[in-house]
């Protein structure tokens, strides 16, 4: 019949397609890998991949959480944990993570000069997240938190092709021009069969320390309004507040530094 002859079709495109992926292998010593992205750069992402790894240690304290940043071209992760110096080397040559506030944290900003640019092709980028990938002694971690760069590309691409990923999270302001992008990094994730876990509205009202009126400077209900498109949850509605800023900033996250606080 016809429907079985699409099916056979359909079997042989998935197996001429799978050839050409590469073999998923898990970071050895890390149970949960969660991966923080973004469509759009600006929104918040590495702020809140911090602040949930430190929110995931805080919430239990018998877990081990480590964060990687794969944005090769703009680390943040250095500054807003506070780190700097390069990662020493066990006996197998594989960097040992720096350390601040009980998380580990390995990052391209550990490897190069602070100031320094990193002016490379593609190529080398890729190297540059191999290495990261795989040429780090993680110890025993319950989850890691992978802040990922912006957009939809190789460095995506290879991420979530290579291990295995229990889940992304999407992080978005209300605004319609990175709607479209986050939009585009979730349907990126489903085709890489990533599950998402929901997405997170970042930057939605800001409230004025005076008077106390609130402005909802990008947009109101964007993210929420896209979630229920996609069928998706929304695991958080973050404000746009300046505490969150300056704590991150300084090196001492919002989480660790404010628990207490509303941000």
């Amino acid at each position: 019949s016809s429907s079985s002859r699409d099916d056979s079709l359909r079997d042989k495109r998935a197996q001429i397609l799978s050839r050409g992926l590469p073999k998923q292998k898990p970071i050895e010593g890390v149970k949960q890998v969660v991966v923080l992205a973004s469509g759009k750069g600006g929104v918040g992402k590495s702020t809140t991949a911090v602040n949930i790894a430190l929110a995931l240690a805080a919430n239990d304290s018998t877990k081990e959480v480590g964060l990687l940043d794969v944005d090769i071209y703009g680390p943040s992760i250095p500054k807003m944990m506070n780190l700097k110096g390069n990662p020493e080397l066990t006996p197998k040559n594989l960097m040992r993570p720096l350390k601040n506030y009980g998380i580990a944290c390995m990052s391209m900003g550990f490897l190069i000069e602070e100031t320094a640019p990193v002016v490379w092709r593609g190529l080398m980028v890729m190297s540059a997240v191999e290495k990261l990938l795989r040429q780090v002694d993680w110890g025993q971690l319950d989850y890691l938190v992978v802040d990922m760069p912006p957009g939809t590309g190789d460095v995506q691409l290879s991420v979530s092709q290579n291990i295995p990923i229990t889940g992304a999270v999407i992080i978005s302001t209300p605004q319609d021009v990175a709607l479209l992008d986050a939009r585009k990094g979730a349907e990126m994730f489903r085709k890489v069969h990533v599950p998402v876990l929901g997405l997170i509205q970042n930057m939605s009202v800001f409230q004025c320390p005076k008077c106390k009126h609130e402005t909802h400077i990008f947009g109101a209900d964007g993210v929420r309004d896209l979630a229920e498109t996609l069928g998706l949850d929304i695991l958080g509605d973050i404000p746009l507040h300046v505490n969150i800023r300056e704590t991150c900033d300084s090196g001492q996250p919002v989480v660790i530094s404010q628990p207490q606080s509303d941000a």
